[in-house]
């Protein structure tokens, strides 16, 4: 995950950049640079593929004379780990500089324009197009917030963007757009710092106000203004955090399960970050190390896991089938070794973890072990077990998740293999370029999608407001979503302690369909991934039986809109990622109805983030 760190006041800016910086290390990257403005307004950068200690050692100690600068670290995207690469990036004088968080998802579009107009472009990423605009803008005659504003109207995709200009020195505008980051704008005596999250101004201040979606930050030494995208001004107290562990780490927010539901869309983001190559597709996943020879001599895959990561898997399943055309099956942890599979050197075995340490999907990798079969595991902590026991990994970049319900270890999971099937079909020869170009622009556009559903989370409060009290839920779904289903169902059962299940709609007919009534809201996903008619006509027996109906549907579907009591509609997209975007509005329904009944939603009783005992 990128890292941002900005500084104006009156000490000597690159030391408090450098230091920043190094308090975001644990985000992960693969450059690093620094910008500074002097007071003359001559701009000075320092930048370089590798660690932070590297561009410290390289500066000697001669750090760039300035009061007012910006930092980076970078996770590349487009592009790879290069100094011309790395942040920041200045426009064709060099006037203006920017650092950037995010995808510009339209930036070949963009780069072709400025380029027709004479911009002389010199990395192969994205965030570059962004100084040259400001520059346009700013020779027509536009000050650079009003530069900044008509730039940020052109981007497409989710953003955190900081710029500052040489042209107006000691002024350092950030804007946040969409989820792809957080801004944090911290308050000093005489200066002030801007970052992408806590860690990095902390311990310098404790008064910091935080950006949400739409809005832009002008900072200087005397303080901060904040306006929206449409340059109406906000009113934006700072706030009061205690400098302590906890409280850096969890933000703005007041539980960190809500944190980390926010924080999906970076993290599909990041665990598709310079693994996705666009021109030409590509899929690079660096740490599977299992060779293509190997992808293209198994026969079948077995994936495995347990409570969320089996949901996981079983998505995953859809995509081998339909994207590496391999047959699939899924399996729980637990059960895997008591069945004596049919399992060998043509079968890749493919565990899904968040710890990697949980004891039944050790045991399950041993039992695939044992029997030959190449192994790769889905994981989010590096150095885990399930790491040390596979023959290859691909890790998703999500950092701690401290809550016990997992969330964006979830998204992140589906994100990962999502990537590793279209990387196993490349190898297998069944998605060519187009096809290739197609499924990676369908990920790309993704954590813009997941952050329009987030900006339901008010409408869906209310939802949980009205059904807080009830004490049994039942989710329904058809193919790929039937995964989501129960999802939806465990996240309820462990945050609220309210009985749910998640049934194939189908099904509903062969037992369920007894016990609804109007006690017993029903959940329905029904989205236009193929299943949309079938869901309309279980749907319709749910309303004969006086049932409830959330509705989880297309955005347009006004027909099933107009049989559900509630409805919270979704962005459209490919129906495979559609899991991606309907397990939000299920992870905040959980989270709403477990606040209003007073549950402890970041500790459940009974439960653990990792389990270790059978």
């Amino acid at each position: 995950m990128c890292g941002i760190i900005g500084y104006t006041g009156e000490r000597d800016a690159a030391p408090l950049l450098l230091d920043g910086l190094q308090r975001l290390e644990y985000r992960g990257y693969d450059s690093a640079g620094i910008a500074v403005i002097d007071d003359a307004g001559a701009i000075h950068i320092a930048k370089g593929a590798g660690k932070l200690g590297a561009l410290r050692s390289g500066l000697e100690g001669a750090y760039p004379a300035g009061r007012t600068g910006i930092g980076h670290t970078r996770w590349a995207t487009h592009g790879k780990p290069t100094t011309d690469n790395a942040h920041p990036h200045t426009d064709c004088r060099g006037d203006v500089v920017v650092i950037h968080n995010g995808i510009v998802e339209n930036y070949l579009e963009l780069r072709a324009g400025l380029r027709e107009r004479g911009h002389a472009l010199r990395s192969e990423t994205d965030t570059e197009v962004v100084p040259h605009l400001v520059e346009t803008y700013m020779d027509a005659g536009d000050d650079l917030l009003t530069a900044f504003r008509r730039t940020i109207a052109r981007l497409e995709g989710a953003h955190a963007i900081v710029v500052m200009s040489s042209r107006e020195p000691g002024l350092i505008i950030a804007a946040r757009v969409g989820n792809a980051g957080g801004v944090v704008v911290g308050y000093g005596a005489g200066e002030m710092f801007v970052a992408s999250d806590l860690a990095a101004v902390l311990p310098e201040t404790q008064q910091v106000a935080f950006l949400s979606d739409g809005e832009i930050a002008r900072v200087t030494a005397d303080g901060a203004s904040y306006i929206g995208f449409d340059g109406a001004p906000l009113a934006k107290e700072p706030q009061h955090v205690p400098f302590d562990p906890v409280s850096a780490a969890k933000g703005a927010y007041k539980h960190f399960m809500l944190k980390e539901i926010m924080e999906q869309p970076e993290c599909v983001m990041d665990t598709f970050r310079g693994r996705a190559s666009f021109d030409p597709p590509g899929v690079d996943l660096e740490d599977l190390r299992i060779g293509d020879d190997v992808l293209r001599s198994v026969a079948r895959v077995v994936l495995v896991g347990m409570g969320t990561s089996m949901h996981a898997a079983l998505v995953g399943r859809t995509y081998f089938e339909q994207i590496a055309r391999l047959p699939a099956e899924v399996d729980n942890s637990s059960e895997f070794r008591y069945r004596d599979s049919l399992i060998g050197p043509e079968t890749l075995v493919v565990s899904v973890a968040q710890s990697g340490e949980t004891v039944d999907t050790l045991e399950a990798m041993a039992d695939a072990k044992r029997r030959g079969a190449p192994q790769i595991t889905i994981c989010n902590t590096p150095g885990a077990q399930t790491t040390r026991v596979a023959d290859g990994a691909v890790l998703t970049r999500c950092g701690p998740e401290v809550a016990v319900a997992s969330t964006k270890t979830l998204t992140a999971s589906i994100t990962a293999l999502y990537l590793l099937a279209c990387h196993a079909g490349r190898v297998r020869g069944v998605v060519d370029d187009a096809r290739l170009a197609e499924l990676l622009g369908d990920l790309v556009h993704l954590p813009g999608l997941m952050g329009r559903v987030l900006k339901m989370e008010p409408q869906i409060a209310e939802i949980a407001h009205a059904l807080s009290s009830s004490q049994n839920f039942l989710f329904l779904a058809r193919g790929v979503q039937y995964s989501m289903a129960m999802e939806g169902a465990l996240k309820l059962k462990e945050v609220s302690y309210i009985h749910a299940e998640g049934y194939p709609a189908g099904e509903m007919k062969h037992g369920p369909i007894a016990l609804i009534d109007r006690t017993m809201p029903v959940v329905a996903l029904a989205l236009d991934d193929g299943t949309r008619d079938k869901m309309l006509s279980n749907i319709e027996q749910v309303r004969a039986r006086d049932g409830i109906v959330i509705g989880i549907v297309t955005e347009g579907d006004d027909e099933l809109a107009s049989k559900c009591d509630y409805v919270l509609s979704l962005p459209r997209t490919t129906p495979l990622l559609y899991p991606l975007l309907s397990a939000i509005p299920m992870q905040l329904l959980s989270y709403h109805i477990a606040i209003r009944r007073g549950c402890d939603v970041d500790q459940p009783r009974n439960l653990a983030k990792t389990v270790t005992v059978e």
